[in-house]
């Protein structure tokens, strides 16, 4: 197996717009399956995982084919799509985003918002949400919809858990260890790994 940690456009850097960091998303996949001979990565197993934030951005990669801004590179043909997709608590409404954090862009917050675009395009997911996190509602709304169109979400909950309860370091570790476990699971399940 081979991690990979994907730096992308967030928050902090000046002049940031949520776009930004979805088109990141796409390129980092297709630049992993582009060299996946030099990594020694299979190309049909790649994995994506996000937590809240992150989890927006690689839901939204996946949803939104037109989102792309590598317009000077020939790598259209390459697939930005995961063969699997992790979710640690994800903030899939992006109307309420940007209405928060990013007013100039609520003209076209509906289309970058998961919420509002259901339809059958995950890959094989994996989900976790603590049932006392902030976006616990939405997350399961969210799953609710996504799952009658078709998509296959493996759902798992952890009663009275907050948000980020799986970061290392928080619980004395109990959720890090039980939540890569789970992942370990899932993943050889679908042999991944």
């Amino acid at each position: 197996m081979v991690a990979i940690c994907v730096e992308y456009r967030n928050g902090s850097d000046e002049g940031f717009l949520p776009p930004q960091a979805i088109y990141d998303v796409k390129s980092a996949i297709r630049w992993v399956r582009g060299n996946s001979s030099d990594l020694g990565v299979d190309p049909n197993k790649i994995v994506v995982c996000g937590s809240s934030a992150g989890a927006y951005i690689a839901v939204s990669s996946i949803m939104f084919d037109d989102l792309y801004d590598e317009h000077e590179y020939n790598n259209q043909g390459t697939n930005h799509v995961p063969n699997v997709l992790i979710v640690f608590s994800g903030v899939m409404d992006g109307v309420d985003i940007m209405r928060r954090r990013y007013p100039e862009l609520l003209e076209k917050a509906m289309e970058i918002s998961p919420i509002h675009n259901i339809k059958n395009c995950l890959p094989q997911t994996l989900w976790f949400c603590g049932t006392s996190d902030i976006d616990y509602e939405h997350n399961k709304a969210f799953i609710k919809l996504m799952k009658q169109e078709g998509n296959d979400i493996t759902v798992k909950t952890f009663e009275g858990i907050e948000h980020g309860f799986f970061n290392y370091g928080r619980h004395q570790n109990e959720y890090f260890h039980i939540t890569e476990y789970e992942i370990e699971k899932y993943l050889h399940s679908l042999q991944i790994i």
